[in-house]
């Protein structure tokens, strides 16, 4: 059985990296194989038969998944819709955003997903946005697209998570006045209930602690939703390896399942105090059973039901049917099923980091623990011996995992969880449990308690994040260090008496001490980032690093730099940049700025930007950029073309008439980077200096505007390719058709960045394009 599932798993996992879905025929075939297999016998048959079941099950889910579409032709289109919010709504500071699962459509027929996710914005309407609550029915007037998300290396796929959470369309409410309204106030439902339930208990939660710090881990802790915890405040549990204990863990659903299970058989062995005799009609260790797994259940349906929550539930629901059927099984059983029942319920869940983390921790511990002698001790020792040595089992197994996943390890970690998890586990969440269901003015007092223990904790956190050394950073390894990196770690794991435990750290030499990739001597690699609508490109030399332009702001916590850039800059080691070009101050350029400079060291920053601007203050060494500028990295030419020196005096000059355009030249290939300059700077670019414009790579003025890329400029430029960065169904209509049409007739190759996802160029290849969307391709990919 273990074997088969094993094979499922990996069967399932083999599908999401498949760039199209296998036809009907296909799967029926592999389904047909996998039933002969299963007559025959061999583990390894058996394992073959569970990869092929598993494959054909994904596919089988994707193909379903995947069937409810909005067409192209309906994007952007006002519909009103009837449905019921599905979801726990999250509140920001612009609106409200939730998932709307749709009844009807009102008005002209249109095929609309079952599911879709909803943003209803306060800038975007004069009236007071819809206090939206689970479970309510609704009519919304809304425009809808079809899923669609920035496509980067080791960036977060959007699509991906969205078809996971069975949302087909997203999109935003209308202001149409009367047309949105509640039709009514609940619909009874499993689900609904379930939601309610997380609302109401957030609500109390947040009423009892208004405009606290740390509620919002409070919240996460009681039903797992952690969208109110800021960006700063993950970054210290992430440095500190504490991350796993900000939600409802599976430490914390056995916790509390085992202390009501404890309390449940000691009431019914008496008998709640009566004559009654209960154990005579049910044993006690039954009732434990059973009162353990239902209260499981209902802890992890208040906590969203995440993948870690999933694994702990499915092993206790497992190990409460053994007890009450009186089977004993073991450990890895129990593993296996857990593993099997998540990816039969959610094959996109093998995906997730959380999946592997989870599960990889529980085996590496069932690895180092099953089988071994035990030294009998006394009570307490023996409790803090098991729990260190769990932590250190833990701590060596995820190390070539995190790598892998996160291109960082903490290092100050065992300290950390030393510390946190007694306080999270029996401190905090205790109390954040007891004070959410019981009522005021004992509620507010536990919750305060629970708060205080929180900033506690949060205040020695950050001080450890804030180490030199409590992070250790190095490229995310390539599939055969890993592997080598995983067998150096079961051999550090392996039971006493095993030979030379310790030469297994030889195993992790390559993967912590791995150096970021760069090109030769004299080439040059751009990677141009999908960051929506803005800009942000990579320069790469043989021993420098630039960056041009740092992408848009989303919101105020959200931007290209955390998005985007960062994370690649992590997942490739670089942890420098010798230098960063903000070419003017629009958002969609410079929205990312004061984030990347707090979070990277960088050597300088050269922009157009005024001496008061945020980035100009946090910049470590400012450079005013100016037509003439140059320098050579690595045999490398890089020359400043605009703007004019005297153009700084000029203060009627937008900031797009002043945007910093760099031209990159690596032997005989050469980028001009355009920023958003208009017809007026192409014209004084052209009459001044035609002949630096030269390129073979345009990135094109102002994403493609109908007020840019005139036929002389591009005369003068000569581009083989020009790139547009710009969003998906941008509010601008970016790149204007006309534009299109330009380069079209001049025989110019085109890229955009929403159609395309990163776009990589490699001077030593002739600038031949890479497109993440095509060598990254995935089933999902634009459906």
């Amino acid at each position: 059985m273990r074997a088969a599932i094993l094979g499922f798993a990996c069967g399932a996992a083999v599908l999401q990296i498949q760039a199209a879905l296998p036809t009907p025929s296909t799967i029926a075939a592999c389904a047909a194989i996998a039933v002969l297999l299963c007559f025959l016998r061999g583990v390894a048959r058996l394992a073959m038969a569970g990869a092929l079941a598993g494959f054909c099950w994904a596919a089988l889910a994707a193909h379903l998944a995947l069937a409810p579409t909005l067409a192209k032709a309906d994007e952007g289109r006002d519909i009103t819709l009837v449905g019921i919010v599905d979801s726990l709504p999250y509140r920001f500071s612009d609106g409200v955003r939730f998932n709307f699962k749709v009844e009807r459509v009102l008005g002209e027929p249109v095929a609309v997903p079952p599911r879709v996710s909803l943003a209803w914005y306060a800038g975007y309407t004069a009236q007071a946005i819809g206090d939206v609550q689970p479970g309510e029915r609704w009519q919304l007037v809304v425009r809808l697209q079809r899923p669609h998300g920035n496509a980067n290396p080791h960036g977060f796929d959007y699509e991906a998570w969205l078809l996971e959470q069975g949302v087909r369309a997203t999109g935003y409410v209308r202001p149409e006045g009367g047309s949105n309204r509640r039709l009514d106030g609940f619909v009874f439902s499993l689900s609904n209930v379930v939601e309610h339930c997380r609302a109401t208990l957030r609500e109390r939660i947040l009423r009892a602690l208004p405009d606290k710090e740390y509620g919002g881990v409070i919240v996460a802790l009681v039903v797992g939703d952690q969208r109110s915890i800021g960006q700063a405040d993950w970054d210290v549990f992430n440095r500190t390896g504490i991350g796993h204990l900000i939600s409802i863990s599976g430490l914390h659903i056995t916790m509390v399942a085992g202390m009501f299970a404890s309390l449940a058989s000691a009431l019914w062995r008496h008998s709640f105090f009566t004559r009654a005799q209960l154990p005579l009609l049910l044993p006690a260790p039954k009732v434990a059973a059973l009162t353990g797994a239902t209260v499981a259940l209902l802890y992890v349906l208040l906590a969203g039901f995440g993948v870690p929550a999933q694994r702990t539930l499915y092993m206790l629901t497992v190990v409460a049917a053994a007890l009450w059927f009186g089977r004993l099984t073991q450990v890895s059983h129990v593993l296996c099923v857990a593993l099997g029942v998540v990816v039969v319920l959610d094959p996109w869940a093998i995906a997730a980091p959380g999946f592997w983390l989870s599960f990889g921790a529980v085996a590496a511990i069932l690895f180092a623990t099953s089988g071994r002698t035990v030294v009998r001790r006394s009570r307490w020792r023996g409790m803090l011996l098991v729990g260190a040595h769990t932590q250190y089992v833990v701590t060596l197994a995820l190390v070539p995992l995190t790598m892998l996943l996160f291109a960082q390890v903490s290092i100050i970690s065992p300290l950390a969880n030393a510390l946190a998890i007694p306080v999270v586990s029996f401190v905090v969440t205790p109390l954040a449990l007891a004070g959410s269901m019981l009522p005021a003015p004992v509620s507010t007092l536990l919750l305060n308690v629970a708060h205080y223990a929180v900033q506690a904790l949060a205040w020695v956190l950050a001080w450890c994040s804030g180490l030199r050394f409590a992070v250790w950073s190095a490229p995310a390894p390539e599939p055969w260090l890993f592997v080598f990196a995983v067998t150096g770690t079961l051999w550090m794991l392996a039971p006493r008496g095993w030979p030379l435990r310790w030469t297994g750290l030889a195993a992790w030499l390559p993967l912590l001490t791995a150096q970021p990739t760069s090109p030769a001597s004299g080439e040059v690699n751009v990677t141009a980032f999908d960051v929506g609508q803005g800009m942000a490109l990579l320069i790469e030399t043989g021993t420098h690093r630039l960056l041009y332009d740092t992408g848009p702001a989303y919101t105020p916590e959200s931007n290209g730099a955390n998005r985007v850039i960062l994370p690649y800059l992590k997942a490739r080691g670089i942890g420098f940049l010798d230098g960063v070009v903000v070419s003017h101050s629009d958002i969609d350029h410079a929205g990312g700025g004061r984030t990347l400079l707090g979070a990277l060291r960088v050597g300088w920053v050269s922009s157009s930007l005024w001496p008061d601007h945020p980035i100009v203050k946090a910049a470590p060494r400012h450079i005013r950029c100016s037509g003439g500028q140059q320098w050579m990295w690595d045999g490398v030419r890089f020359e400043m073309l605009h703007p004019a020196v005297e153009s700084y005096a000029d203060t009627s000059l937008k900031p797009n008439a002043r945007g910093c355009v760099l031209r990159i030249t690596a032997g005989a290939h050469s980028i001009l980077l355009a920023a958003d300059i208009e017809a007026a700077q192409e014209a004084k670019l052209v009459a001044g200096s035609a002949q630096l414009l030269r390129a073979e790579v345009l990135l094109a003025p102002h994403h493609g505007s109908g007020t840019s890329s005139t036929p002389a400029f591009l005369a003068a430029v000569q581009p083989r390719l020009v790139l547009f960065q710009v969003g998906y169904r941008n509010r601008y209509h970016h790149p204007k058709t006309e534009v299109v049409e330009r380069y079209e007739k001049l025989g110019v190759d085109r890229l955009r960045t929403d159609e395309s996802g990163a776009i990589t160029l490699d001077s030593a290849s002739g600038f031949a394009p890479v497109e993440y969307r095509i060598a990254h391709a995935r089933y999902w990919y634009g459906k």
